[in-house]
């Protein structure tokens, strides 16, 4: 294998390697290397996780997927495994172009799109610009769109100093997300999974940027983008859409599963009312066969 190809890790990955057993790759970016899930053959899916999260999320729905379909996962610059460097324009901007990047890379001309949290703005973000090349869509507890919410235990994470301290210095972030995220307790060795690439402050970068690149007025320098990405979703109608939705999520809340039936009527929504923002891991016995099953149809056409 040539470098971009290693499947290298800078962590060790042995006390998580049962949960997490997937081959991956590195893809060398403007600035930064990007580590990704490469499994199975078939049809490609694209997964995109959100903050704080790295492709471990999507660990289930690898493993239902990879035997009917090629899965491609990303961890986003300064997420999980790939490189995290404190001088990086850690914007949706950049996490959009990067996407697109990997698409063009690994050669997929048409793909299935599964979005989570901020996976929704960076995944919508390339399928606007490249609706020919999206054939079906699902949706997890995410957004596209703007909103006046912003819940205070996220707000308090965006104050000079304090939002630091307890994101960066504490780990706040991410810890506390092993507890809120999750309506069910998360078993140690899968907190510990979530846990492992954001070890010290360094690793820890994305976490803060991501909270701080959350868009709340005009003047914001990701407002106009995340308003440009909502008014092309009319070019994604046509595709067929799963939404399914943990109904005890406090942040992605109901108000953004109505903006997501408002925009795509169409779609077919399944809310789970026991599960929480982590809907892959309240819900994974359930949602993998119904994404398996939503993904799976037609494929027979597809080349």
């Amino acid at each position: 294998m040539d470098a971009t190809h290693a499947a290298l890790s800078p962590f060790d990955l042995t006390p998580i390697r049962d949960l997490y057993p997937f081959h991956t790759a590195r893809l060398p970016l403007p600035g930064a290397t990007m580590s990704y899930v490469d499994e199975g053959a078939g049809p490609p899916v694209l997964l995109v996780h959100g903050n704080p999260t790295w492709s471990f999320y999507f660990r289930h729905l690898i493993a239902g997927l990879r035997p009917h379909q090629r899965v491609i996962v990303p961890d986003h610059i300064g997420c999980g495994l790939s490189d995290k460097p404190q001088d990086y324009p850690y914007r949706l901007a950049t996490h959009i172009e990067n996407l697109g990047r990997l698409v063009d890379h690994v050669g997929l001309q048409q793909v299935d799109l599964v979005v989570h949290d901020w996976g929704g703005a960076i995944g919508m973000g390339w399928a606007v610009r490249n609706p020919e090349r999206v054939r079906r869509i699902v949706v997890l507890n995410t957004s596209a769109f703007l909103s006046p919410r912003l819940p205070w235990r996220i707000a308090v994470c965006r104050y000079p100093i304090f939002g630091d301290l307890a994101v960066r210095g504490l780990n706040a972030f991410a810890l506390a997300a092993t507890v809120m995220a999750a309506a069910r307790p998360l078993a140690p060795a899968v907190r510990q999974g979530y846990l492992l690439p954001f070890d010290s402050w360094a690793n820890r970068v994305a976490i803060q940027r991501f909270v701080r690149d959350i868009p709340m007025s005009p003047k914001h320098p990701t407002w106009a983008l995340v308003d440009a990405i909502d008014r092309e979703l009319p070019t994604l109608c046509s595709k067929p859409m799963l939404i399914l939705w943990g109904g005890q999520d406090w942040c992605f809340s109901d108000h953004f599963l109505a903006g997501w039936m408002q925009r795509f009527p169409d779609a077919e929504v399944v809310r789970f009312d026991y599960a929480a923002h982590y809907v892959l891991e309240d819900a994974h016995a359930e949602a993998v066969p119904r994404v398996v099953r939503f993904l799976g149809k037609d494929t027979e056409t597809r080349k």
